[in-house]
């Protein structure tokens, strides 16, 4: 990274993409957004896979050094990921030192092909060192990439129909008749050349890459190198420790039952004492798993190379891997729309595979996930967007304290959004300002940022009192009084001996360390109260003054 410095240094004058500034102690966050949105933009629009914007270094390209924290580009990170549409977050960030002195490099990756990055909104670019608006036809230029490169409906030189598998195209014929019941006597008719024609798997004719990848022979993949058609299922035990793998290759439509039957979808049984639940479930609903793993399918970036993976875990998780980021703004835009998106990575791919009924294109696939899994009251899907891929995470069993999973059948006026808050609570993962003020305004969590719990009136509607309790600990005026009981019978105590009696009855939302400073707090408290006095290392109660 030195080397890349030295040589980004040389440049004579800052670029479209690479932008240099002092930063020495901070950068305000607002300003590092716009910069980020017009440096993506900016990279999308030269046809490089990322920018610069380098913190450290002054307008004559010296050295000065920045002091920002771990913390503070902790910060940084959150704020772009929350605010940026289609969501985004830097590849990388470098921290270099160069003679004592600290270099922070961000690499900013390109906006997605025909998708523009906003700001809050907006959309920003530059006109060489100038920070502004994208201008329209810049704008423009961006979004018809996608039209003009649909990788899915590529022709593929030199291949013929006999390369496509007569099983899979006969597969292909009984889910077109499924999805167009009215056209059974036409369909009959039709040679196969007519019919992949007909369901848009090949354009007059023509082998595309869909046809290799959805009906190709297992040989044929060669044809759409570097491209891979592959599907890897791996078997992981509880330490994540390799068990069994087995990889599926083209067709990909007549594998994808293949990759389904060799998940093992276990019966998850309740606890007894749950009367509300059922005895028995399947840990993973069936049309949980073809969804995901049809959308891996479908929004794959095939020019990336990779291949998708489906990793089943013993303890009861499993996890959707496929290359290329996430176009929609957020998953909670998308739970949020409930529509379907207005561009697809791979339109003619998605637009063959809807006439198969492999997925639809209503919007409602991603949704419905959620809501299957709310219904068994089980954690709901976890999406990790960032480094050119997309993780979906299926949890197939019921988490501790995780009251989100029992709310949708006792609390009818909850929306699917409000569950979706409650699960962040339960998986104890960071919420913004407008979804604390959300849940506090109807009540459902309690607790000071960043520890909150679920509140006690939805604790007792679940039946989870006895964990509320746990979460929310003793207050501070039982913890002072339960102190001075202490001094009072054993006259003196050191801050172990209050440690050793309070941190198991302190709130689980806490970790030991800030437990330890809640009782500290609690001595000061009443310190300053004149009730207790310290005498070295020992408290004892304060001695009445005459």
């Amino acid at each position: 990274m030195i080397d890349v410095l030295k040589r980004l240094l040389t440049e004579s004058i800052e670029t479209e993409v690479l932008e240099f500034k002092t930063a020495r102690q901070s950068f305000d966050k607002h300003t590092l957004g716009k910069y980020f949105s017009a440096l993506s933009n900016e990279a999308s629009l030269s046809n490089k896979s990322y920018a610069w914007l380098i913190f450290g270094v002054n307008d004559d390209h010296d050295i000065v050094g920045t002091q920002i924290t771990e913390q503070t580009l902790n910060k940084y990170k959150l704020e772009i990921k929350s605010n940026t549409s289609p969501m985004l977050n830097f590849t990388n960030i470098h921290r270099v030192d160069v003679e004592g002195k600290q270099v922070l490099m961000f690499q900013i990756p390109s906006a997605l092909k025909g998708v523009p990055t906003a700001w809050k909104g907006h959309y920003y670019g530059r006109d060489g060192e100038s920070l502004g608006a994208l201008n329209m036809e810049e704008l423009e230029r961006i979004k018809r990439q996608n039209i003009a490169f649909d990788w899915s409906a590529k022709t593929v030189d030199n291949a013929e129909i006999k390369d496509l598998s007569t099983e899979a195209i006969a597969l292909a014929r009984e889910q077109f008749l499924i999805k167009n019941p009215n056209l059974v006597t036409e369909i009959n008719s039709w040679d196969d050349t007519k019919f992949l024609n007909k369901a848009k798997i090949t354009i007059n004719g023509k082998i595309t890459t869909t046809a290799i990848l959805l009906l190709g022979k297992p040989e044929s993949e060669h044809f759409i190198n570097p491209a891979v058609a592959k599907i890897s299922w791996i078997l992981k035990d509880r330490d994540n420790l390799e068990k069994d793998y087995e990889h599926f290759g083209c067709p990909l439509l007549a594998n994808i039952d293949n990759v389904y039957a060799k998940i093992r979808n276990l019966k998850y049984r309740y606890l007894p004492e749950e009367t509300l639940f059922p005895e028995e479930t399947n840990q993973f609903d069936p049309y949980i798993i073809r969804e995901a793993l049809n959308n891996c399918i479908v929004h794959q970036d095939y020019t990336l190379g990779g291949k998708i993976n489906v990793v089943e875990r013993e303890d009861g998780v499993l996890t959707f891997v496929n290359s290329g980021g996430f176009i929609p703004e957020s998953i909670e835009k998308v739970l949020e729309v409930d529509a379907p998106e207005t561009c697809y990575r791979n339109p003619f791919l998605a637009s063959a595979m809807v006439n198969l009924g492999m997925i639809d294109t209503i919007g409602s696939g991603i949704k419905k996930m959620f809501i299957l899994q709310k219904d068994k009251f089980f954690p709901l899907p976890i999406y990790n967007l960032g480094d050119d891929q997309v993780k979906v995470e299926i949890i197939g069993k019921v988490l501790d304290m995780n009251y989100a999973r029992r709310l949708a059948q006792s609390k009818n006026d909850l929306t699917l959004q409000e569950i979706v808050l409650l699960d962040k609570v339960a998986k104890r993962l960071p919420l913004l300002g407008t979804e604390i003020k959300a849940l506090r305004r109807k009540g459902l969590i309690e607790g000071r940022k960043p520890n909150f719990h679920i509140s006690s009136s939805i604790a007792a509607s679940t039946g989870g009192k006895s964990t509320y309790i746990k979460l929310k600990g003793i207050d501070n005026d039982y913890c002072q009084k339960m102190i001075l009981d202490f001094l009072k019978k054993f006259e003196s105590g050191r801050r172990q001996d209050f440690e050793e009696m309070l941190l198991d009855k302190l709130p689980d939302a806490l970790n030991k360390q800030q437990k330890r400073n809640k009782v500290r707090n609690n001595l000061q408290s009443l310190k300053k109260q004149k009730l207790i006095e310290p005498h070295g290392k020992l408290w004892k109660m304060s001695k009445p003054k005459n």
